[in-house]
């Protein structure tokens, strides 16, 4: 006897389908919400005023005491660390990938030896192969937790960079911590004291199995024109004209690389070598006497741009502790509606072609 099986793989016809769709609303018409949600949600939008059927029924209360064990944590999808299948784009390498503007309270050891805990923003990043497609960026964020109570050091910073490197298994990695350092300083001449603030960066830099440690200061100081003062004084000479030179608040950003095996560079260290290379600095707490004392201090210490640059070259040059440098000097004109500016570095680790085009925009010194 020969038995017809129906073919399961045709293409129903429409009416064929319309009887089926007719059907599967009459069920419904009749089914409990569970019903339709085990079957298949969707099948409560055949359902007339189906609008408050919830599609699907999750629940709205917060679970309190869920327990997350390890079995759970397998279950979790992990998009980032995915196979090489999901990268978009081209599959070329990424130099620099992690976490910007991290904020921590750290505990910095000054010069004297007091411990300071300043608010640090703190930035974080490894290179990516080709065939990677991303990184758990948390991981950094927990290596700095690790050493969040210590007296932050260079040594410090290269044991949270070697932690979240080998946590991300990268062979390039970089760590930048900023903070402002509150120094105080005396007034020219009433005996007044009070606290300048110091914008200051610390840069732990490898690549290619070569570690830098690198330091930024921003040194904020007054620029006097000399020509300005030299035409001034031609005025008086001449004319008994009355007549003042220009001057202007200035910023210079001091990046300097740490010799290996060298001597501690502390930040008054380098704080001292940009006052004696120009020693016009903004003051903190002034009378008559000290604004006095200000105006004679620039008139013997006018400078052009290009004289900051050298000068603070000509200091961090004779400082053993000191390797490759660069100085970015801002004199924010009071004369002219543009600022006059310079660049000037020392060795290979801040040569470059380009300059960022927004560098000279981050030297305003905010008050």
């Amino acid at each position: 006897m020969n038995i017809h099986t129906p073919d399961i793989t045709a293409i129903p016809e429409r009416d064929e389908a319309e009887a089926a769709l007719d059907l599967l609303r009459r069920w419904a018409e009749n089914a409990t919400t569970t019903d339709i949600i085990e079957l298949d949600p969707s099948v409560a939008r055949l359902v007339p005023g189906s609008d408050g059927v919830e599609y699907p029924a999750f629940s709205r209360d917060y679970p309190e005491g869920f327990d997350v064990d390890e079995g759970y944590k397998d279950t979790l999808p992990d998009l980032q660390n995915g196979p090489s299948s999901l990268i978009r784009g081209a599959k070329t390498r990424i130099q620099h990938v992690g976490i910007s503007n991290f904020r921590l309270p750290l505990r910095i050891e000054s010069r004297d030896g007091a411990p300071l805990t300043l608010e640090t923003s703190v930035t974080g990043t490894v290179s990516l192969e080709a065939d990677k497609k991303g990184i758990n960026m948390s991981r950094i964020m927990r290596s700095f937790y690790k050493h969040a109570e210590e007296t932050f050091s260079f040594g410090v910073i290269e044991a949270a960079l070697d932690d979240y490197k080998a946590d991300l298994d990268s062979f390039d990695a970089r760590i930048q911590m900023r903070f402002s350092m509150p120094v105080q300083v005396e007034s020219l001449r009433s005996g007044l004291s009070g606290y300048q603030y110091y914008d200051i960066a610390l840069e732990l830099v490898e690549q290619a199995g070569v570690r830098k440690r690198i330091v930024h200061l921003d040194y904020v100081y007054s620029s006097t024109c000399p020509c300005s003062l030299e035409l001034s004084e031609h005025a008086r000479a001449t004319r008994g004209q009355l007549a003042t030179p220009h001057s202007q608040r200035s910023v210079a950003r001091i990046s300097v690389t740490l010799e290996d095996d060298a001597d501690t560079l502390w930040f008054e260290d380098l704080i001292d070598a940009c006052r004696r290379a120009v020693p016009t600095e903004t003051q903190v707490m002034v009378k008559r006497e000290d604004e006095q004392a200000f105006a004679e201090l620039n008139a013997a210490n006018p400078i052009f741009v290009e004289d900051a640059a050298r000068l603070f070259s000509e200091q961090l040059l004779a400082d053993v502790r000191i390797g490759d440098f660069r100085v970015v000097a801002s004199h924010q004109e009071s004369l002219h509606s543009h600022d006059a500016v310079s660049v000037l570095t020392e060795g290979d680790t801040f040569a470059g072609d380009s300059i960022d085009p927004r560098m000279f925009q981050t030297l305003f010194h905010v008050g």
